[in-house]
């Protein structure tokens, strides 16, 4: 596979070929691990499959170029579960939600994506089966400019990298 400088990201959805990080490694396998495929990271598709999808971050960072900022909601009971079957949305255990309004931990996620230092794009993706389109899209882009995290340059403790006065400590602390 010839470099191009052109990096894909595949977005891993259920009923796909490749919807978890087993089959996408399957995939990456077939590619000699080529470190142009990558992941564009969902995690109301993973939310759906009941997987955890913060750690999914944690195990692929290095491979996720693009997230798209997307919402879900699970809600199995004795009728339906994970393959629910293709009713009409608002009857499915597991539907697509507005940011904010279903069930994935959106600070979580921004959290891991910064301790892992990702620095690619935070795109909205809105498919609700409630809120009006219009509504969605105006909450969305303030909800991502909420939860997008500036890294800092220093640790919060980075002035205790300075040598110790161990006596000024004790006479401060009344110790002899």
């Amino acid at each position: 596979m010839k470099d191009n400088g052109v990096k894909v990201g595949f977005e891993l959805h259920p009923g796909e070929d490749t919807f978890d990080g087993a089959t996408f490694e399957m995939f990456l396998e077939q590619t000699g691990n080529h470190p142009s495929c990558g992941i564009n990271y969902d995690p109301s598709h993973f939310l759906l499959q009941q997987m955890d999808y913060v750690e999914f971050i944690h195990i692929y960072h290095e491979r996720i170029f693009a997230y798209h900022v997307k919402d879900a909601e699970f809600n199995p009971n004795g009728r339906q579960g994970v393959y629910s079957g293709f009713q009409n949305w608002t009857n499915r255990a597991g539907r697509f939600r507005s940011l904010g309004d279903g069930q994935v931990d959106f600070s979580a996620i921004f959290s891991a994506l910064a301790q892992h230092n990702y620095d690619g794009w935070a795109v909205l993706e809105w498919e609700c089966c409630l809120k009006d389109a219009a509504q969605g899209a105006k909450e969305g882009a303030p909800f991502i400019e909420q939860h997008i995290i500036k890294t800092t340059a220093k640790a919060f403790d980075d002035f205790a990298a300075g040598s110790t006065d161990t006596g000024k400590a004790r006479r401060m602390l009344g110790l002899k």
